[in-house]
């Protein structure tokens, strides 16, 4: 069992052991173990989503509001022609 796929991912790069995986999961997967990984990873794309997409707070929402309001009275923003020739 030296060359199975368990025992080399240590010495193994990330896309490398994805491949095999791959490879190992074609060979023995059946209906049953699709449907467990099928859940397994919309679990974890909804672990990484929350990570990424988090609301703000309406405290946080007002004091943008503020900060944005406050900039347009001390004249730090810019109109969209500006900008545009600006760059």
């Amino acid at each position: 069992m030296k060359n199975s796929y368990f025992y080399e991912k240590t010495t193994m790069d990330i896309q490398t052991r994805k491949i095999q995986f791959i490879q190992e999961f074609l060979k023995y997967a059946n209906d049953n173990m699709l449907v467990r990984f099928e859940k397994m990873l919309k679990q974890e794309r909804e672990k990484a989503f929350d990570k990424e997409i988090k609301p703000m707070t309406l405290k946080e929402y007002e004091q943008r509001i503020d900060k944005a309001l406050e900039e347009v009275k001390n004249n730090k923003v810019k109109s969209a022609r500006n900008l545009k020739n600006c760059v």
